[in-house]
């Protein structure tokens, strides 16, 4: 009798930013939000449910630089989320909190992109980028989505 072996279980590694490169499958899973950039000008996007805001923006060309990658280890990704849609995100974890402690600009709707994940209740809300943030990067480098 041949034994068979048993192989280790596997599951698909998702990359930083990988699910936001994808298309939404459905009109029922889109997410529709808008950036506004530090000139005020509006970016409205198509997302949709479990897009992160900081790969949605990369995907997109918004000026949101994420240095640590969403491991809460720099407040890069700083943003305000627009008044009435605050009370629709989780309360923000310690960590995140004491990454904004070091954001510049602090505000009661300060929170990190990183930390943002689309829901459907998400729909149509405004996040703004503030006039500067502690930027990571040095002599003008402008981070890539991988």
């Amino acid at each position: 009798m041949v034994k068979k072996l048993k192989l280790p279980r596997t599951t698909a590694v998702r990359h930083h930013g990988e699910y936001e490169w994808q298309d939404p499958k459905s009109e029922d899973e889109v997410v529709h939000i808008t950036f506004i950039n530090k000139d005020g000008k509006h970016v409205p996007l198509r997302g949709k449910v479990g897009d992160n805001l900081l790969y949605l923006g990369h995907r997109y060309g918004v000026e949101i630089e994420g240095a640590c990658e969403a491991s809460l280890a720099c407040s890069t990704c700083h943003i305000y989320v627009k008044e009435e849609y605050l009370d629709k995100l989780p309360e923000p974890k310690e960590e995140e909190e004491d990454q904004l402690d070091l954001a510049a600009f602090l505000k009661d709707n300060s929170r990190l992109g990183c930390q943002i994940v689309l829901k459907k209740d998400l729909d149509g809300a405004e996040f703004t980028l503030p006039q500067a943030t502690r930027n990571y990067y040095v002599d003008g480098h402008k981070p890539k989505p991988h």
